[in-house]
């Protein structure tokens, strides 16, 4: 289906269902509020196309399909507003400069005026876009600066998941090899030539305008079965024959083999504190975001709740504060 055309029939659907095209003008493509600040129609079908940006758009949404995306997306919503009002009350808030940075950041990744046919081709305002940007960062920020500094990990705490989870620091067997191909047998067999005459391969390497040289440390237990069968009893420094690859021809430079080893705790240290910092961040967030919907004025339009597990949409209240 035509995504400019699936756009039409979403907004109609809330149009209708919301009542967002007529009555109070105050009220006018507002879906929720959070202490007083308005969520609109416009906000949370950007979300909707941000979740659906490398979707075909063929399969017609049902109603109860709509409804159930615009009420999750409607929650990240609720969520990202309170985020951002904790924030600017610890004088937090995204700055100018640091939305412009993150903006040319990602335009860097798109040559040209990429960017923003990219856009056009996706029916997505460059304003909005950048809204959902500055609450991406706000989220980041939040974590970073606001829960971080809370998290700390003990000694005994870390190393008690290292033992826990021993078997998450076993490093399998690792083979060290280059690897040379090219397009053609007898380009890779020059190149190996040169490299056993010489003995080292900086030798080889620039040498040969076709061939390129990769230095790889692999699993042995990710090996192809041609390789595996090639690599067996070489010693290190020894080549394979040239073999026939998907798209060329290669051959390898055995260097070393590293054996199967457990990471030391040490080592490991960095790994068990990512985890465990991730973990708690989790569980900071979820308590915060508890105590904040509990002191919050959230009101929501009934019709965007979810409906019940006979497919029933959930019966109707007044618009009323609502509690986590």
């Amino acid at each position: 289906m035509n995504k400019r055309y699936l756009s039409a029939i979403i907004a109609l659907f809330l149009c209708l269902q919301l009542g967002a095209c007529g009555g109070n003008a105050e009220e006018d493509g507002v879906v929720a509020r959070v202490n007083g600040r308005p969520i609109t129609l416009d906000r949370l079908e950007l979300k909707y196309d941000f979740m659906h940006l490398d979707s075909s758009f063929d399969a017609s949404p049902t109603v109860a399909g709509l409804k159930n995306d615009y009420g999750r997306l409607l929650g990240d919503l609720i969520v990202q507003e309170l985020v951002e009002q904790e924030l600017e009350k610890r004088g937090l808030s995204v700055t100018s400069e640091e939305l412009t940075a993150a903006e040319d950041e990602v335009r860097a990744d798109y040559p040209g005026d990429t960017f923003e046919q990219v856009l056009v081709e996706e029916y997505i305002d460059i304003r909005y876009w950048r809204q959902e940007l500055r609450a991406r960062l706000g989220i980041e920020k939040f974590f970073g600066e606001v829960l971080r500094p809370r998290i700390t990990i003990g000694y005994e705490e870390a190393e008690a998941y290292y033992k826990d989870h021993i078997n998450e620091f076993y490093l399998p067997p690792r083979l060290h090899i280059h690897l040379v191909s090219g397009p053609s047998r007898d380009a890779v067999q020059s190149a190996v030539d040169l490299y056993r005459k010489e003995g080292n391969v900086e030798a080889i390497a620039g040498k040969f305008e076709q061939v390129v040289v990769r230095e790889l440390r692999v699993r042995e237990d990710r090996l192809t079965i041609a390789w595996k069968n090639a690599l067996k009893n070489l010693a290190p420094g020894q080549t394979t024959p040239v073999m026939t690859g998907e798209a060329d021809f290669q051959s390898i430079i055995f260097m070393e083999r590293s054996p199967a080893k457990v990471l030391d705790p040490s080592r490991a240290y960095p790994v068990v504190e990512k985890v465990l910092v991730e973990r708690k961040l989790r569980e900071a967030f979820d308590a915060w975001l508890d105590d904040a919907l509990a002191h919050a004025t959230v009101q929501v339009s009934p019709l965007l709740r979810p409906a019940d597990e006979d497919g029933a949409p959930a019966e109707e209240e007044p618009a009323e504060p609502v509690a986590r």
